[in-house]
């Protein structure tokens, strides 16, 4: 962790300390659990252009677990690549995940239909997202 993130208690969204904090969040949080016994998706996030370039990401969900980490998924599903003004953009609110697809903001590959499927994991994410929110910077 940064001295700034240590003394603000602040972290920089897609930092590696931001990563690990999610990581913790979803590990535990029984509502992702819960669905990852119908559900199963294993996504990889690429965002580029950012504060320090290219970060990857990923979330696996299935057979009861939920896990979330830096690097590519294992067994990859989909892939998503967006610039990080568009991943500002829709953590923040500024625009929503709908609108950056539909204007080719965001780069899909793989199993679209399966990632449709998920829509209740990545409502459940989207709360745990909210945690790490009141902690995130995003510059």
């Amino acid at each position: 962790m940064s001295l700034h993130e240590r003394q603000t208690g602040h972290m920089r969204y897609l930092s590696l300390e931001w990563i690990e904090a999610l990581r913790d969040k979803v590990a535990t949080n029984t509502e992702l659990a819960k669905i990852a016994q119908d559900h199963s998706i294993n996504v990889t996030q690429v965002v580029t252009e950012g504060p320090e370039g290219t970060i990857t990401y990923h979330l696996s969900v299935g057979n009861g677990a939920a896990s979330f980490g830096a690097g590519a998924a294992n067994d990859e599903d989909v892939r998503m690549e967006q610039s990080w003004d568009t991943a500002v953009a829709v953590a923040t609110g500024q625009t929503n995940a709908q609108d950056v697809f539909i204007k080719g903001e965001v780069r899909i590959t793989g199993d679209v239909q399966k990632l449709i499927a998920s829509e209740p994991v990545f409502a459940a994410l989207d709360a745990v997202f909210e945690d790490i929110r009141a902690h995130t910077v995003y510059a």
